[in-house]
């Protein structure tokens, strides 16, 4: 397996020492590829770009940053992945004016790093809106039917994206977020998607289940990206923890030998990212290197 970092370091991205006209200078004259540098520097040579990103740095997709980060690419050896904008965007919402702009914002960072050639795109079907009825304690038939309005909705937007875009069905990877699996696996099997298994969100009971090993198996045929960082396994599947997952291997709950090995079973070879800070995803490759060093 390859591991990589994500690319929303925000230590990196506003560092806390500056003073305030230093920081409008610093935001002003922020380089992607730069960034992407010194995550190389540390010892990273897959990064995962993040979308949201340009939410806040409108210069971060611009071409010439583009063609920047392609040069690293090229004299570094480096590989992509695109975390697709999450925040502010709701692509599965009754309410189809969000949903289309919602689209539009996905589609937006593809076409940007189109020229990047990542090997996946990673994205949330589903957002803060369907989650929050998720997390209702609305009676169980009215909220089946509610979830099944949003994953129509999301299906509208992931169907628009590829006909737009025009990119592979399985370059495309649905992560496992807060919604239930069954669900985000039917829409990966009706559209041919790929899936992004999120470790953390699943041992918080966010997908349904904190069974690891029965969701590596479930999502294993379209498995293509891993974003792994600990949590807390909550006491009640039906009662997931919030806030308590993104922290590094070791001071949480996975037991990180058995599902490497499950990942190893089902013959996953693709790219893993530590959605954590560098110093945390270092320590974390370690702790994974150890583990494989004792096999």
């Amino acid at each position: 397996m390859r591991y990589g970092v994500m690319a929303m370091q925000l230590g990196m991205l506003i560092p806390t020492d500056l003073a305030p006209p230093d920081m409008m200078a610093h935001v002003a004259s922020f380089s992607h590829a730069e960034l992407v540098r010194s995550l190389y520097d540390v010892g990273f040579n897959l990064i995962e770009l993040g979308g949201d990103l340009g939410m806040f740095l409108p210069q971060t997709y611009a071409p010439e940053q583009i063609e920047a980060l392609a040069a690293v690419k090229r004299e570094e050896g480096l590989a992509y992945t695109v975390h697709l904008p999450l925040w502010s965007v709701e692509p599965s919402t009754p309410l189809t004016p969000v949903r289309e702009g919602s689209t539009r914002a996905v589609i937006e960072i593809i076409e940007a790093t189109r020229p990047l050639d990542p090997e996946v795109y990673v994205h949330h079907a589903t957002g803060a809106l369907a989650a929050e009825f998720y997390r209702m304690g609305l009676p169980p038939l009215g909220k089946a039917m509610l979830l099944r309005q949003f994953q129509q909705g999301a299906l509208e937007s992931l169907r628009t994206i590829l006909e737009e875009t025009g990119i592979s069905s399985r370059k495309l990877a649905i992560e496992t977020v807060e919604f239930p699996l069954d669900l985000t696996l039917e829409m990966a099997e009706a559209l041919d998607l790929s899936i992004c298994l999120d470790v953390g969100h699943v041992l918080s009971g966010f997908s349904g289940s904190t069974d690891l090993a029965a969701v590596v198996n479930a999502c294993a045929p379209r498995l293509a990206e891993v974003h792994l960082h600990d949590a807390i396994i909550p006491a009640d599947p039906e009662d997931p923890v919030y806030g308590l997952d993104h922290q590094p291997l070791g001071t949480g709950d996975l037991d990180l030998g058995a599902f490497l090995d499950s990942l190893a079973e089902v013959g996953f070879d693709g790219p893993v990212i530590f959605e954590l800070k560098v110093p945390e995803a270092l320590a974390s490759l370690e702790v994974v290197r150890g583990l494989e060093a004792g096999h």
